[in-house]
């Protein structure tokens, strides 16, 4: 495909709400990404208070220099690329950054309306915190799904997730800053610089210095937990969430970084990372067009639902026999068949958070929890009411996520880690999903103007 093919991966029917698109090749989208927007139905209300406007906010990372060659430069030395130099709202760092007052986006809002924020984090590799100063928000959606309403004063959102506040303008008319900056709970180097932008009262003047918030802590992991643990489905009459109760597949992925030989590399290793130690190699020829053609030899149909050898996943830091096994190996499953994933991160070379991406599905997050997944005595604890249903969701630092979904999408869905760092050292593989019985339950033809790739 072409660099700049933009990954549009979700089905539109039935959903509402705010997505996304970006490009999916190499590091391409630190720059060609976009919001979705789709309206409820005419005459469909919100299912929480009118807006008076609505806004889009963006997240990204900007280099100094050409991404692609920095992340060319962090693969030819076998390390990771250099970290961005500065985060964007809509595009702009702020003030914070030594940049004109141009480089600084602002929302003017008029006193006693509300305002629907459709937040999305296009940032590469870093989780963000976001808030307004002297503003709470309240969350009503998160990846085009309808949430029970909570009001926080700050968001967690991870690459690849998209969250909808409702803001009221009930303040004292100023200016008040709107700031964004990573979260990272791991003993790992990040860009921990702050983008911000400006909530600005109508009639109030520029050369008024705004306030700004109170972000949590970059490693506040109590802050995160407890973020999460708040975002429950809507589960009404109207907008059900019909989670899987019966489960026809159980996998359990395990999350791992590695070192891989690499004669050419600076110290003659790589670094790497896999699911169950399979560390995903792209084919030539596309896995959709090899799965509908019926071409031979393009992957393999034997990823493990369970990783090769079990251990004790994030105990102390394993630092020996890091080498992966590189591979096209994707699983094949059933028509409409339920299926839970557990994804639970290890302590290989050290733990990190990673917000997973499901092509083609949305999921319910129905148990989280720190330490190693305990398949006899954690799923008791799962939620099957109103868990969270979404397409991106982050697995904690040191901790597991178990997600349900139902396979009635048929074809080729990439799973992959939404850093992405990882992604570009493997941390992906794939669901076959295979066509039903009648003809709207198959994999629709190509059509006839379809680029080659």
């Amino acid at each position: 495909m072409s660099p700049t093919t933009p990954n549009i991966t979700c089905l539109f029917i039935g959903q509402r709400g705010t997505l996304w698109w970006h490009a999916h090749i190499l590091w391409l989208r630190a720059t060609v990404y976009g919001a979705i927007v789709i309206m409820p139905k005419p005459g469909t209300p919100f299912p929480f208070p009118q807006p008076q406007r609505e806004e889009i906010i963006i997240f990204g990372e900007w280099w100094n220099n050409d991404v692609e060659d920095i992340e060319k430069q962090g693969n030819k030395l076998g390390l990771p690329p250099n970290a961005s130099d500065a985060h964007t709202i809509n595009g702009k760092p702020g003030p914070l950054f030594p940049c004109s007052e141009k480089h600084t986006f602002t929302l003017e809002v008029e006193q006693e309306k509300t305002y629907l924020l459709r937040i999305i984090n296009a940032a590469l590799n870093d989780e963000l915190f976001f808030a307004i100063a002297g503003h709470n928000m309240t969350v009503v959606e998160i990846d085009a799904v309808y949430t029970k309403p909570f009001t926080t004063q700050a968001i967690l959102i991870a690459p690849g997730q998209t969250t909808n506040v409702l803001v009221q303008a009930t303040q004292t008319p100023n200016r008040y800053f709107m700031a964004a900056r990573p979260f990272m709970d791991a003993p790992l180097s990040i860009d921990n610089k702050t983008a911000t932008a400006i909530l600005q009262y109508k009639g109030i003047p520029n050369t008024v210095l705004p306030l700004l918030p109170q972000l949590p802590e970059a490693n506040d992991t109590a802050f995160a937990r407890s973020y999460n643990a708040k975002l429950r489905s809507l589960n009404s009459p109207q907008f059900q969430a019909n989670v899987p109760l019966i489960v026809d597949r159980h996998l359990f992925y395990t999350i791992g970084l590695g070192i891989n030989p690499c004669p050419t590399c600076l110290n003659g290793t790589k670094l790497t990372a896999s699911l169950n130690n399979i560390t995903f190699v792209m084919p030539q020829i596309g896995l959709l067009q090899a799965h509908y053609f019926n071409i031979k030899g393009v992957f393999r149909l034997d990823f493990p639902d369970n990783p090769p050898t079990p251990f004790n996943y994030t105990g102390a830091p394993l630092t020996a026999n890091l080498g992966t096994t590189l591979g096209t190996r994707v699983s094949k499953i059933a028509y409409n068949s339920t299926v839970q994933l557990v994804l639970q991160d290890t302590n290989l070379l050290t733990v990190e958070s990673h917000p997973f991406h499901l092509h083609g599905y949305n999921f319910f997050v129905v148990g989280t929890g720190i330490g190693n997944f305990d398949p006899k005595r954690d799923p008791a604890k799962f939620n099957l009411v109103d868990p969270p249903e979404r397409n991106t969701v982050g697995v904690p630092t040191g901790g597991w996520t178990a997600i349900r979904f139902r396979a009635d999408n048929p074809g080729v869905w990439f799973m992959h880690c939404h850093l992405e760092l990882h992604t570009g050292w493997g941390l992906k593989t794939a669901f076959v999903v295979e066509n039903g019985k009648l003809p709207d339950q198959s994999i629709l033809p190509p059509p006839k103007d379809l680029p080659p790739c």
